[in-house]
């Protein structure tokens, strides 16, 4: 392997490890949960909540970015980091995906992916190299290869077709990427959907090129969470285990547990602020929807025992009646709530690996989202 590692493992229990990944912008403790936010802005919080809530890494779209405000704006601007006032370790995928699901009109070649934007439909041409040329300009500290990624379920044919593509645009994005500033990195997707041996191809392929890291993509695209899970299984063992692990995309606290415990160490998703906006406030027991009018009298916390303030403090009448006013706080304050059950979930996950006590951890963790809930509050009659 050709490249630089920056990962340093530094516990295991099981399959499931922690560690430490050093980026030009700071330390990231993994097992990490990346909050996303897509066109450098966190949907309903501020970057300090973010920071406050544990987080030590969060992901930028390169998609959204390049279209709208440009790439080379932020970089004449001072990059990603001063643009946003983040200033912390920031990773961004390739744009690949938004691609496939966003752009109107695509087209995919061995050349490029050459689509028309979902904002003003002008034609834009994403080749493996632009992808690249994109990440550098905008400075993020991890950059993501461009991918071919398919919708489950898929044609064996065109699984294949598309994982032997992404493998080809591996090469050349590792090519391009041999300008990037010292300690930046570049992670490789592993794809092939729900095929056991075309993961295995795929993993393969990009460990023989070399990457600082390896991503699992293609999954939480419509399978059931069995096949994804059987896929990391498949997966995560052939790849290096002094290297970073990241499942895009993933997703619901179950699937994070779930994935840690076989040997997953970075993760992102929109859920935790999409949940929010949409009145759904994740809890140790479980998530829990404001909108339903049980809450409308019941001045109890979500959790009294939380270190989180808005979680300890705000009652479930009060978010309820700013989720049913249309109130932007009420989007805000459970966006913040649940990012802050994210990373402490992702804090208390490394804690249990670090002393050994992981499968406790995980038994626990897993019966009380099985217990739900609080009852709700009697009404007085």
């Amino acid at each position: 392997m050709s490249v630089p590692n920056h990962f340093e493992l530094l516990g295991t229990n099981g399959a499931a490890r922690t560690g430490r990944l050093t980026t030009p912008h700071g330390v990231v403790r993994t097992p990490a949960f990346m909050p996303v936010g897509t066109a450098g802005a966190m949907k309903g919080l501020h970057w300090r909540e973010v920071r406050d809530a544990g987080a030590d890494i969060v992901l930028g779209n390169t998609y959204h970015l390049m279209l709208r405000p440009g790439a080379e704006r932020i970089a004449a601007l001072g990059g990603l980091q001063r643009f946003t006032t983040w200033n912390g370790p920031m990773l961004t995928d390739s744009g690949g995906f938004q691609v496939m699901s966003l752009a109107q009109l695509r087209k995919v070649t061995e050349k490029a992916v050459t689509f028309r934007s979902h904002i003003d439909g002008a034609a834009i041409e994403l080749s493996p190299e632009r992808a690249i040329e994109v990440q550098l300009l905008l400075g993020s500290d991890i950059a993501m290869q461009l991918d071919e990624c398919v919708r489950l379920p898929a044609e064996h044919a065109d699984i294949d077709r598309a994982m032997q593509l992404s493998l080809r645009w591996a090469d050349r994005c590792k090519r391009a990427f041999e300008s990037a500033p010292q300690g930046h990195m570049l992670f490789g997707i592993v794809q092939g959907g729900d095929v056991p041996e075309l993961r295995h191809a795929s993993a393969r392929g990009l460990i023989e090129l070399g990457f600082h890291g390896y991503a699992i993509g293609g999954l939480a695209v419509g399978e059931p969470q069995e096949v994804m899970l059987a896929m990391i299984e498949e997966a995560a063992p052939i790849l290096p285990a002094d290297r970073p692990r990241y499942l895009m995309g993933v997703g619901t606290p179950e699937d994070i547990l779930e994935a840690v415990a076989r040997g997953i160490d970075m993760f992102d998703c929109v859920m935790p602020t999409r949940n929010g906006r949409h009145g759904v406030a994740f809890t140790k027991f479980g998530p829990v929807n404001l909108r339903n009018a049980r809450h409308a009298d019941d001045a109890r916390p979500l959790d009294e025992t939380s270190d989180w303030p808005s979680t300890r403090n705000c009652s479930r009448a009060y978010l309820h009646h700013l989720i049913k006013s249309g109130e932007t706080l009420g989007a805000m304050l459970l966006s913040e709530i649940n990012i802050a059950y994210y990373q402490h979930l992702m804090r208390d996950i490394r804690a249990a690996i670090a002393a050994g006590t992981f499968e406790q951890f995980r038994a626990q963790t897993r019966e009380n989202w099985a217990r739900g809930d609080i009852a709700p509050r009697e009404s007085a009659s």
